[in-house]
């Protein structure tokens, strides 16, 4: 992946705002290059990756509460200019002498924000929206009193100081979430602060990832041999695609066929990438190994592990048969990076590109796509000219089948699976909702329901549908499928899926749950 340098960068401080990675999207789709990095960032570290602007994100926390984040307070003095959203307005006010107070009375949700009218002409970050609009607020303590030199340019009914800015040193604070889509007008504000406030040039766009990226590649590698994992699902694609591109025939794609695949993708992989654009292509049928590595497990962290460890061997015993290649190409993301757990992100889970390398692997890995949110990737797949079915499939996790299948793992539950999950996207594609989906999918509780099927008791497994939708997978909602849709879904896996008897549909929202259930 591309450094920063060629581009302005903007740096999200993260408070551990469940919104700071939209943040970060919302920036780079202004065409600004964005990274998220930990609230205990000091002074000096800011000043050393020479970012073009800062925000600050919002975060869970009170400014009040003993051990609340705090900023390293002469950052406000490096003359780069800072804009604070929801808890991070509020610290600009509380550590710059200003008063944030216990109102007892919260905003959440769409709120009337109200430009202020005296005091000096609008904010320029407000250049762009009306004089009153919605804004989305999420926040308990409010901001009283601005700090001496700043001023308040915008007000709620129950926040006197909804936004305040201090123009003579860049700082600039709004107690709503402009990265949002429920706040009017919130990307304006956000390209506002980004191209009037600190002057950042909007050169962050799929050409320019592709030009650094390969020439990255390039500089990495240079004459050795390289072999990617290929699974047939876009960030793969878009990584092999994008190493191609950047060294030709030194790149080697090999497919692990774990067993654990969705039906029919051995063959389409096969199809596409050895027929359709002559990859040279090695196919490890390990369905066998996987499975035994499997046997009896249960803890999802231990299956993800156990996948990733047995995935990293085959690699090494492929690679061994091609000669001596030395760097294995990745298609981790970003999101991956931070669900995985770093210095400013909890571990959700671990991804199987990620903490289930073992120590001892003998790769120095290649990930091209490693800074990229997934529409940045697709978007990148489309400028390499993948075809549409590769860059717009819908995500599918790296373990594969069996962290949708909740419990041990076996060939019989996998072929279940693959049926009904093949029905569900088939079913979704025909009803046109598939593009509209972040996911769409099937899942297996080794459990038995009781059910009635041709006057006999039957005693069978139950298949979960979850469907969602999502920008980034950091939040997802979940999708209101029609009625006529699930009653499909419904009748078509009953019948048509051998030992299933029950279909059930998931309706959580990720938070609290996430997408996968495992």
């Amino acid at each position: 992946m591309p450094t920063s340098d060629p581009f302005d960068t903007v740096l999200v401080v993260d408070f551990g705002a469940q919104y700071a990675q939209l943040i970060a999207r919302r920036v780079r789709e202004a065409h600004v290059y964005s990274e998220i990095v930990p609230y205990t960032i000091t002074a000096a570290e800011v000043q050393a990756r020479r970012p073009t602007g800062i925000i600050l994100s919002g975060g869970p926390k009170s400014v009040h509460v003993e051990g609340a984040p705090l900023l390293d307070p002469v950052v406000y003095e490096l003359g780069i200019p800072v804009l604070g959203i929801c808890y991070g307005a509020q610290l600009v006010a509380a550590q710059l002498g200003g008063r944030v107070a216990r109102t007892g009375r919260g905003e959440y949700g769409r709120t009337r924000l109200t430009l202020a009218s005296a005091g000096g002409p609008p904010s320029v970050i407000f250049t762009k929206v009306p004089p009153a609009f919605d804004v989305w607020m999420s926040h308990f303590d409010g901001i009283s009193e601005a700090p001496p030199g700043f001023r308040a340019t915008a007000t709620s009914a129950d926040a006197p100081v909804a936004a305040l800015e201090d123009p003579s040193r860049g700082i600039y604070g709004v107690q709503f979430h402009p990265e949002v889509v429920h706040t009017q007008g919130g990307q304006d504000i956000l390209k506002s602060f980004l191209y009037d406030v600190c002057g950042c040039r909007p050169l962050w766009t799929m050409t320019s990832v592709i030009e650094m990226s390969v020439a990255a590649i390039r500089e990495q590698i240079g004459t050795e041999h390289v072999i990617c994992g290929l699974s047939g699902g876009v960030d793969s694609a878009v990584a092999a695609a994008l190493v191609h591109k950047a060294v030709g025939e030194q790149l080697t794609c090999v497919f692990v066929d774990t067993g654990l695949l969705r039906a029919g993708e051995a063959e389409q992989v096969e199809e596409t990438f050895r027929r359709q654009f002559n990859v040279d292509l090695v196919h490890v049928k390990a369905a066998d190994r996987f499975l035994a590595a499997l046997d009896d497990v249960l803890d999802p962290e231990r299956k993800r592990k156990i996948i990733g460890a047995t995935f990293i061997r085959v690699f090494e015993e492929a690679a061994a048969d091609l000669g001596d290649a030395r760097f294995l190409v990745q298609g981790t993301l970003y999101p991956d990076i931070i669900e995985s757990g770093t210095s400013d992100a909890a571990r959700i889970k671990s991804h199987h590109n990620v903490g289930g390398l073992p120590d001892d692997m003998q790769f120095e890995l290649v990930e091209p796509l490693r800074n990229l949110f997934k529409d940045e990737v697709r978007a990148v797949g489309e400028e390499l000219g993948l075809p549409e079915e590769i860059v717009w499939r819908q995500p599918f996790p790296g373990p594969g089948l069996a962290v949708r299948i909740i419990g041990t793992v076996t060939r019989e539950r996998v072929q279940v699976l693959q049926a009904a999950d093949a029905i569900v996207t088939e079913e979704v594609r025909r009803a046109g909702l598939y593009r509209d989906l972040w996911q769409s999918f099937a899942v297996l509780p080794a459990v038995r329901t009781v059910g009635v099927m041709g006057d006999e008791r039957t005693y069978a497994y139950p298949v979960v549908i979850r469907a969602v939708t999502s920008d980034d997978a950091m939040t997802a909602d979940w999708a209101r499928l029609p009625y006529e849709l699930l009653e499909r879904l419904s009748s078509r896996i009953i019948n048509e899926v051998p030992g299933v008897n029950r279909v059930a549909l998931d309706i959580t929202s990720k938070p609290p749950g996430t997408i996968e259930w495992e």
